[in-house]
Formats: structure tokens, sequence, C-alpha cells
């Protein structure tokens, strides 16, 4: 018995293209994965750099609080109302140290930075019994981590 094998003419090469199709499309998918994945990363750093920058700043804010709390801590009445406002540089400051224009000194702690102004006196302070002054200070923190930058301040009334 004599067999003869005899190859299908209809199919010429069709499994190996639909085989490279199959593969690209894999191959697509694969990269679009990669690049999501890498993306999600990235702001997953960033949330984290950005809540850093923040913990910093609340920390130094308390620091720079603690140091107003004390009896012996004085500070001039701010001059001009250039002086008395929020301090502008707390965008770009980087470091301690005074700045003529808004009148502040820049005080290092931990991994920030705070200034504290003195605003002036209160007779209507909250919690303050009636006809006391209270001089209000306006604590100004810096926090920083990686390229984030977060300011906060708050409103001491000293009595």
């Amino acid at each position: 018995m004599r067999m003869t094998f005899n190859p299908p003419s209809t199919q010429r090469g069709m499994a190996l293209l639909i085989s490279l199709v199959f593969l690209l499309l894999l191959t697509l998918l694969g990269l679009s994965s990669m690049q999501n994945a890498t993306l999600q990363e990235k702001m997953a750093g960033s949330v984290s750099l950005r809540n850093q920058s923040f913990q910093s700043a609340e920390a130094t804010l308390r620091v720079g609080e603690s140091a107003v709390q004390l009896d012996s801590y004085s500070l001039p009445v701010c001059a001009t109302t250039v002086q008395c406002a929020p301090p502008a540089e707390s965008a770009v400051v980087t470091g301690a140290g005074a700045n003529p224009t808004s009148g502040v000194t820049w005080i290092a702690a931990g991994s920030g930075l705070y200034a504290v102004q003195n605003i002036g006196t209160t007779l209507t302070a909250v919690n303050v019994p009636s006809n006391t002054s209270a001089t209000l200070y306006r604590v100004t923190a810096v926090g920083m981590a990686g390229s984030t930058r977060s300011v906060v301040e708050s409103i001491y009334a000293k009595y």
C-alpha cells in the first residue's frame, strides 16, 4: 500500500499571517499596560511628595507656634502694610535668613522654614476675658519635599 501526500492548495501561509497579527495585538496591549503602570507610579510618587511636604509644613508650623508661646518671645509690630501682609516669598524661599521686603526672618526647623510676624493687638480675641488685649502673631511655615512645596499659616493670639 502506497500513501501519497497531497498538501492542501488553499492554505498558503494564512496561519502564519494570523499568528503575526495576534502577536502584534498582544505587543500593543503590553506596551499600553506598561505606559499605564508607569503613569500610575509617577502619580503615586507625586501624591507622596505632596503629602510629605504638607506634613513637613505642619510640623514646622507647630515649631513656630511653640516659639511664639514662650514668655520671653517678643517681636516688634510690622511697620508697613506690605510687612503686615503674608510673606509673598513663601512661594520661592529655600533657606533661612531675613527678607528686607516682607520684613520677616525665615528660620530653619526640621525639613522646613517658618517666619513670624507681629500683626498688632486686639481687644476682642476669642476665649480672652473682656478688656484684655492679645497680641496677634502670624506664623507662616513652608515644607519642601522633592520639587513639591506646601505653605501653611496660622494666627496665634498671645495675651
